[in-house]
């Protein structure tokens, strides 16, 4: 019934450990999972539509994403733009602009910013009212 033009890998290439803190941007290829902390920007590798990104639950970041799959259950201080889908969990806390072309937030999840929808690259969106003849 619905068509992903991408979907999100199943794999986790790298992981952040619990306990660890990163300061700085980091740019990644495939899967990323964040246990642990991170000061500075988020960002796939140039034309990674198969990126995924996962915040877990007591992880915390302050910085922007820009990843093509966005998972979130824990902090986010930072806007995030996600060219494919974005997931809000129940313990995500986000405090910046999201901009989304498919999202799903579920019960419990917190956003201070704004939600941007985006269309998908190159596709048009058009909305026709319906008209009484």
């Amino acid at each position: 019934m619905f068509k992903n033009a991408s979907k999100p890998q199943g794999r986790i290439d790298t992981l952040i450990g619990a306990g660890t803190t990163i300061t700085g941007d980091i740019v990644f290829v495939g899967g990323l999972r964040i246990d642990g902390e991170v000061r500075g920007n988020v960002r796939a590798a140039d034309g990674q539509q198969t990126s995924t990104l996962v915040i877990s639950e007591h992880a915390r970041i302050e910085g922007e994403i820009e990843v093509a799959h966005v998972v979130v259950n824990g902090t986010v201080i930072g806007p995030i733009a996600s060219t494919a889908s974005l997931e809000l969990q129940d313990k995500a806390r986000v405090t910046g602009d999201l901009e989304y072309s498919a999202v799903e937030i579920h019960l419990g999840a917190v956003v201070e910013g704004r939600l941007v929808h985006r269309a998908q690259a190159g596709k048009a969106v058009e909305l026709k009212l319906a008209t009484s003849n």
